[in-house]
């Protein structure tokens, strides 16, 4: 046969190759495009390493907030990503948001106390000591060794001028960690407002003997004296504020209190304080009282 005819034969079995390779190739690229979506997409989605995570965690609360709220979305369902979506939202100060976020997620997780930690100081931020009250105490069954969750309803009840069943959430609270500074200040300042003058000087100069007691806790002290009208004692138990800051305070304190003022008329007349039972919750379902008068500042948490 000669060479024309044998390439005239071998023509279209050579196309009929060539157009497999072609499509073999067009092919090959479609799934390399493919691939290469499908492991983006799983980078994306995958959560965040230990070592990028540490990294967040010294970054400011704006960037932490954006970081978070990234793993959120990528699975809603992760409760200690949750946990730290919502604080972080706390903490830049959007506490509505937060709230939102923990009406859904808390049925997920029904069980889970640190989520009713976040989800009551959320709303005691908001304003609302009554709804907080009811979420702390049920951090406080779901979690009893937690000297936080205590504490916690000891604050909202104060906030509603329960100082009674306040001062019983933060007993509790004590005889978990007795040396626990803000509830001790806290205590304190509870005592006080309901004409316990005296257990709340004990309880505030316990706080004061302690290693990392702050000046807030001796300015609490120092009203405290003042209330009992021991002005020289008040001024020396703080010795390092500002004269300004203490004449300030002994003018005020000197307005409200007449020199024949019996100091037993600052005790209320409340009914016993109710025994926290885990299976019956106090109704906390009452029209929230005005704000307690505030001793200095607001009740710490």
């Amino acid at each position: 046969m000669s060479r024309a005819k044998a390439f005239l034969y071998a023509a279209p079995l050579l196309s009929v190759a060539l157009l497999a390779a072609c499509a073999s190739t067009q092919v090959t690229e479609e799934e390399k495009a493919a691939k290469a979506v499908e492991e983006a997409m799983a980078e994306e989605l995958a959560p965040a390493t230990a070592e990028e995570i540490a990294e967040i965690e010294r970054a400011d609360a704006l960037t932490r907030a954006n970081f978070w709220a990234a793993e959120f979305r990528k699975d809603p369902t992760k409760l200690d990503v949750t946990v730290k979506f919502t604080e972080s939202l706390r903490e830049i100060g959007s506490n509505e948001r937060a709230i939102e976020v923990l009406s859904k997620a808390i049925p997920l997780h029904p069980s889970s106390a640190e989520l009713h930690m976040v989800m009551g100081r959320a709303l005691l931020s908001e304003g609302r000591p009554a709804e907080a009250g009811e979420v702390f105490y049920r951090a406080a069954t779901l979690a009893p060794d937690m000297a936080a969750a205590h504490a916690a309803l000891g604050l909202s009840m104060d906030q509603l001028e329960r100082h009674y069943d306040a001062q019983n959430a933060y007993a509790a609270a004590l005889q978990l960690e007795p040396d626990r500074l803000s509830t001790l200040s806290n205590y304190g300042l509870s005592l006080a407002l309901s004409g316990e003058l005296d257990e709340a000087e004990e309880r505030l100069r316990y706080a004061v003997s302690l290693p990392n007691a702050d000046a807030r806790i001796r300015q609490n002290l120092a009203l405290i004296l003042g209330l009992q009208g021991r002005f020289a004692e008040m001024r020396a138990i703080d010795p390092h504020a500002p004269t300004r800051t203490v004449d300030a305070n002994l003018a005020a304190l000197k307005s409200m209190l007449s020199p024949t003022r019996d100091y037993g008329d600052l005790r209320e007349d409340e009914p016993d304080l109710f025994e926290l039972e885990p299976d019956a919750a106090p109704d906390f379902k009452q029209e929230e009282a005005a704000a307690p008068p505030k001793l200095r500042g607001s009740l710490s948490r």
